[in-house]
């Protein structure tokens, strides 16, 4: 989209939603939980970094569904691998072998590092796998006894929404009320070393973490932190899990968030991305050792691994291989942080985080709140949501141009100054 079909673009997402659009909300309030509170925009079609709704307005898409969608909407490599197994098979159940499955594990494993994959579903599926793996590992391997094992994880973490993963959750509305919680975790506070290596104990089995902490506001640990906990974890001998679901596959400007560091955990969570945005797609992806723990009927999935699945993750896997994708993400990046940086101190940011094409905005509550903005920015024609009372996510698409991105930044300071 050039500057000014842009332009035009804002002039025509300030106009007030039509009957269409509030019938749709209207319906999908009556008729589904209201577990989500969206912006008042309604979805009929998208591209690359561009969404278009009912009204046929278009809107700059920031935020890529928290990362699944990194290679843009609709990227015609991923719709055609996907159209080309609709036609072939679409579902064995993990009864069979299928012709996609060893070629998938084989090259997800390469992209990894690694030797072994355990495919799921959904990001929080992902997780609970591995710590069922972490658990079976300590017991079998480890030589935990039975019903001691322990998990040490982060404080503000966000790793999914399961009754287990709730269980060590510090936020309050993921957590309250869905008790009696699941019990063997440790939680130390993001990025404190020393709090980490004080929590460890004979019985610790894994040590649980994102490496950039999405859903807490895109926070980044301090320099080392991952390194020293790498370092901690193989001196007891200690499972080191990176939660990769949202920082992973390209979105930091590297393959993965933890390499920032030089650092190769024990094992990765992956989902989102991975899936291309078109199919949901989760894994566990470790060594031999560890994922050999599981024996045939021990842990599976219906869906997981499921020939469409495979057919679009190795597309993403070979749009990987190439670096291309990382390397705009850390050059657009660059220039991302660079621009929001010059707003921070300038009494509307307060601070700015992130890395590559990723960032946490915090705006001052005197300025409006995280969804206010939100708000603000749809009337403007862009797309980010809040998260934490006072803090936007932005996190566009890889595809982005330089120039929409540069007009999203454009729209953010024209809010921030009114």
């Amino acid at each position: 989209m050039s500057t000014t079909e842009a332009t035009t673009n804002t002039t025509d997402a300030t106009a007030t939603a039509s009957a269409a659009t509030a019938e749709a909300i209207a319906s999908a309030e009556a008729h589904s939980a209201h577990n989500y509170h969206p912006l008042p925009v309604v979805v009929a079609s998208a591209e690359g970094a561009w969404m278009t709704d009912v009204e046929g307005r278009r809107f700059l898409d920031m935020l890529a569904g928290y990362s699944a969608l990194n290679f843009g909407h609709g990227n015609r490599r991923l719709i055609d691998a996907a159209k080309a197994q609709l036609e072939r098979v679409t579902l064995t159940s993990r009864a069979f072998y299928h012709d996609r499955f060893a070629a998938f594990c084989d090259e997800l494993a390469a992209l990894c590092g690694m030797e072994m994959v355990l495919p799921m579903n959904t990001g929080a599926e992902a997780v609970e796998t591995a710590v069922k793996t972490a658990r079976k590992w300590g017991y079998r391997v480890k030589g935990v006894p039975d019903g001691r094992a322990r998990i040490i994880v982060a404080s503000d973490n966000f790793h999914g929404r399961t009754t287990t993963i709730v269980s060590f959750s510090t936020d309050p509305e993921a957590r309250a009320d869905y008790g009696p919680y699941t019990p063997g975790f440790d939680v130390v506070p993001y990025g404190d070393l020393e709090a980490l290596t004080a929590a460890v104990t004979d019985d610790t089995v894994a040590v649980l973490l994102e490496p950039i902490q999405g859903e807490a506001g895109v926070l980044v640990p301090p320099p080392g932190y991952l390194a020293g906990v790498r370092e901690l974890t193989t001196s007891r001998n200690v499972l080191f899990i990176a939660d990769e679901i949202q920082s992973g596959l390209g979105r930091t400007g590297k393959t993965f968030a933890c390499e920032h560091e030089g650092v190769v955990p024990d094992m990765y969570v992956l989902g989102k991305a991975l899936g291309g945005g078109v199919v949901p797609v989760s894994a566990v992806v470790s060594s031999a050792e560890v994922l050999g723990v599981f024996k045939a009927g021990e842990h599976g999935s219906t869906f997981g691994g499921n020939p469409l699945a495979c057919a679009v993750a190795l597309e993403v896997i070979a749009m990987l291989r190439g670096g291309e994708f990382q390397q705009r993400a850390a050059e657009l990046g660059d220039h991302l942080h660079h621009e929001l940086n010059l707003l921070v101190g300038g009494g509307a940011v307060r601070a700015v985080r992130g890395r590559g094409l990723w960032a946490g905005v915090d705006i001052d509550p005197a300025r409006g709140t995280g969804r206010e903005i939100s708000e603000q920015l749809m009337e403007r024609g862009v797309l980010v949501k809040d998260t934490h009372g006072s803090t936007i996510r932005i996190a566009p698409p890889l595809v982005i141009s330089k120039e929409d991105l540069d007009w999203g930044l454009d729209q953010l300071r024209a809010v921030l100054s009114d």
